[in-house]
């Protein structure tokens, strides 16, 4: 994310989610990085594998990575609402960098996640 730092302060600098996020990271060691890596990478594979398996987008197995991927955001850096999370799935499909994240794993996965997500 280093990186990316200066374009996050920007755009969401004077949110409370930022606030509550940098609180929690910046007593976050290196361990704990990877420990909410593992989790957004779990809650990921959870969407590959109903994407994969033709499940729809209200199936309990999407529903439950739904859940995760929230639940995830909301133990590493900032308490997640539904809308919050349905903001974050409009940035899945229309920023570049987060379509890859999504579509580098399996084609079509972003936009099921989105969709995934919007239906909850």
């Amino acid at each position: 994310m280093g990186e990316y730092n200066k374009e996050v302060q920007e755009r969401w600098g004077d949110t409370d989610a930022y606030r509550q996020s940098h609180s929690k990271t910046s007593k976050y060691s290196k361990d704990d990085f990877q420990a909410a890596k593992i989790d957004q990478e779990a809650a990921t594979e959870l969407f590959v594998y109903a994407f994969g398996n033709s499940l729809p987008i209200d199936s309990d197995k999407t529903k439950a990575a739904v859940t995760a991927h929230r639940d995830a955001i909301t133990k590493w850096f900032y308490d997640c609402s539904v809308d919050m999370q349905k903001n974050l799935a409009v940035m899945y499909i229309e920023d570049p960098r987060f379509k890859e994240y999504y579509d580098g794993r399996v084609r079509g996965l972003a936009q099921y996640v989105h969709d995934a997500i919007q239906a909850q």
